[in-house]
């Protein structure tokens, strides 16, 4: 059944998301306020029927922790899900940070590509980096907010990467608070998994944690140690084997 209820959702998603990058292109000459509350309708589709077709319903944990000004949000990385969470349900506009070459995806990266986010060319080797940088900053005093997977890439559940510094270090280049946010969407949506399965997510946003008057190594570690120490209280039996007896 879960299999059936999967391939249902990936016909679902396939057949909204044609129409809606057409879309994308004729609404291109509006305002990038009007073009990004009308492009991320998507998203929130694709969410919706996640929770339809799927059984992944999802619920915040401390939303109140979410900034009136501007932040950075550094998160968990489990799965896809979160990649279309964000956009659809901060209360602000997010930029991702990612690499390029996605606007080249058909469809998808069309409309991506009009959100003008942060791409980066990886080719640009440490240049990439000060691409970051410059336009973070001014996605930042956009009143937009920044969005980083300090791992990278998707991580299992259980499981985690060394924490990367792009994200620290645009904070502390730019002087913004960042909210670290953890979540288990991955017990429902696993990384390249055809299947997903039914459950409730939880998205836990954190307290603010300022990056001014700490290195940014220092930050990163405070991110990362509050990422983590949440995930063991949202999932605690994927830890339990890694406590020492």
């Amino acid at each position: 059944m879960a299999w059936l209820r999967s391939l249902l959702y990936m016909v679902f998603l396939v057949v909204t998301v044609i129409p809606y990058a057409i879309a994308c292109i004729l609404w291109a000459p509006l305002p990038l306020h009007w073009r990004y509350k009308l492009t991320v309708g998507w998203p929130r589709l694709a969410i919706w029927g996640a929770r339809v077709f799927c059984g992944i319903r999802w619920q915040i944990k401390g939303a109140e922790n979410l900034p009136d000004g501007g932040c950075i949000l550094l998160s968990k990385h489990q799965s896809a899900w979160e990649t279309l969470f964000f956009p659809a349900h901060m209360p602000r506009e997010v930029c991702y940070v990612y690499k390029k070459e996605l606007h080249m995806l058909p469809f998808f990266g069309w409309g991506l590509a009009l959100l003008r986010m942060i791409p980066i060319d990886r080719s640009k080797g440490r240049d990439a980096f000060e691409q970051v940088i410059r336009q973070g900053k001014v996605r930042l005093e956009e009143g937009r907010w920044p969005l980083l997977f300090p791992e990278g890439t998707r991580v299992a559940p259980g499981k985690t990467a060394r924490f990367k510094m792009g994200g620290a270090l645009l904070a502390s280049r730019t002087g913004a608070v960042v909210i670290p946010v953890a979540h288990n969407a991955g017990e429902c949506w696993r990384r390249n998994a055809f299947v997903k399965r039914p459950g409730m997510i939880t998205v836990s946003i954190g307290p603010a944690i300022e990056s001014q008057g700490i290195s940014p190594d220092e930050l990163n570690a405070k991110v990362q140690d509050w990422i983590e120490g949440e995930m063991r209280q949202l999932n605690p039996e994927r830890y339990a084997q890694q406590r020492p007896a």
